[in-house]
């Protein structure tokens, strides 16, 4: 039986180095590729065609609800399994919405990661159990799987909002998204409009509540 073949997507080396280390643990699988980025993620899963790829939610230039919708439409024989200290409803909320075949929780024991890992290659969804409890409980409290304010918004759009929370400037997007200066303007005026947002600062604390960046990002 062939390897399950695995990519690795985590902005902390010790994070990628401590699962690496668990991966060589079990039977039949193995790293292709690993990489901090989330845009060299989308270009590595391309290139290598893992079978699936674990994605943490916080990286730089792309984070991994992103990966995970663009994995989803573009590479789908690459599954997604999403591996994050994020518990809480909301972001795996997302991460379904985004495609992901799983949400690992990174405090799960390697028995559970060998479990989530098997279950996504078979087809299946896996959630972490402590995960999948507050799922339920808030589906069960009236929540469902649409409606935050960042689905109004288009992937290019949360992409550049990103990229604006991240400190990049107007030129800077520009040339890390190939686009024209004033399409950025243009986006970033949009993106003031659709969220009824006035200022750069109001944006970037804006990706900050909804967890599209983080303040140590």
């Amino acid at each position: 039986m062939s390897p399950l073949r695995l990519l690795l997507a985590d902005d902390h080396t010790l994070v990628r180095a401590g699962m690496r280390a668990l991966l060589s643990e079990l039977p039949d699988v193995e790293v292709v590729a690993e990489t901090g980025d989330g845009r060299e993620a989308l270009r590595l899963i391309s290139e290598q065609k893992p079978d699936i790829a674990l994605v943490d939610i916080s990286m730089p230039g792309l984070n991994g609800l992103e990966v995970a919708a663009r994995v989803t439409k573009d590479q789908p024989a690459t599954r997604v399994l999403i591996v994050s200290m994020h518990s809480d409803d909301e972001y795996v909320r997302r991460a379904m919405l985004a495609g992901a075949a799983g949400y690992l929780l990174k405090n799960a024991h390697r028995s559970e990661l060998e479990m989530a890992l098997r279950a996504v290659a078979r087809g299946d969804c896996w959630l972490s159990p402590a995960v999948s409890k507050q799922v339920i409980a808030a589906m069960n409290h009236g929540s469902s799987l649409a409606g935050t304010p960042l689905e109004v918004l288009t992937p290019r759009q949360r992409e550049v909002l990103q990229l604006i929370a991240e400190g990049l400037s107007t030129k800077e997007i520009a040339q890390r998204l190939q686009l024209g200066v004033k399409t950025v303007e243009t986006h970033r005026t949009e993106l003031m409009e659709r969220l009824r947002i006035h200022g750069v600062a109001g944006l970037v604390r804006y990706a900050i509540r909804v967890g599209l960046v983080h303040p140590e990002s």
